[in-house]
């Protein structure tokens, strides 16, 4: 990490991170444990939520983990309750389960766009109070460049996180007025290990060589090393916009 930018208005400030036991969100919690921000995260996966925050038990604050479904929105609520006033949320819990659009179920439907969307919105509405009363706030909201290279597999997945940059979009001003920002942060074809595990193969690998304008693959401490400038006080007039970080892909 000393390779990397420090970013003093972190220190002390209080980051609450959904989906944050493995993956994109496990690096996330990281880089701000490491900023030396309180981190509370909420997740499904226990054992893995607990095993890194033991795993960081050393940072400056030790983050803390709750578990929580994000589908639930009171126990989503809960958890944000219990973590007193937030300075950083980051909506980041989502699932990119594959689905054929011609056996989609209205049920299938919505538990897709609970898991993807909806905690993002009310999440976001669980904060505000605290974030206007300490004088402002930064909301990251995670989209993803799928839905721009018009892949297949996932439509209900590509219509939510199109949708985070209208809730971005629709939020901008009014949040705005209380000097609490609001960004979407759009990864790439992030290679974490349930990447590699199901979808990374030498067809995949061929596509990002020939795809990416950089080389390599795009790993989730790319991603959260944005989450951090958009948290940081250096982003204070960034607010209403899209950070794509992909490689050059779209």
């Amino acid at each position: 990490m000393s390779d990397f930018a420090s970013y003093p208005s972190l220190v002390d400030r209080h980051v609450f991170i959904t989906g944050g036991a493995t993956g994109i969100g496990a690096s996330l919690v990281e880089h701000f444990a490491h900023q030396g921000s309180r981190v509370s995260f909420v997740d499904i996966d226990d054992a893995s939520g607990n095993a890194l925050s033991a795993a960081l038990a050393g940072a400056r604050h030790r983050p803390q983990f709750l578990p929580c479904d994000v589908t639930d929105l009171d126990a989503l609520r809960a958890a944000i309750a219990t973590c007193g006033p937030i300075g950083v949320l980051v909506n980041n819990a989502a699932n990119d389960v594959r689905h054929r659009f011609s056996t989609t179920s209205a049920e299938e439907f919505d538990r897709n766009i609970a898991v993807n969307l909806r905690h993002q919105y009310f999440a976001t509405q669980a904060v505000r109070e605290g974030m206007r009363a300490c004088g402002g706030g930064s909301v990251i909201c995670l989209g993803s460049t799928g839905w721009m290279k018009k892949n297949a597999g996932y439509p209900i997945y590509a219509t939510a996180k199109a949708a985070v940059l209208g809730l971005v979009n629709g939020l901008a001003r009014e949040l705005g007025k209380e000097r609490i920002r609001i960004n979407a942060l759009v990864p790439g074809w992030v290679i974490t290990p349930k990447q590699r595990e199901l979808w990374l193969d030498a067809e995949g690998e061929a596509e990002i060589a020939s795809k990416q304008c950089l080389p390599g693959h795009l790993m989730a401490e790319d991603i959260a090393r944005a989450a951090l400038f958009l948290a940081a006080d250096d982003s204070r007039m960034c607010t209403g916009q899209q950070f794509i970080v992909d490689g050059g892909w779209v």
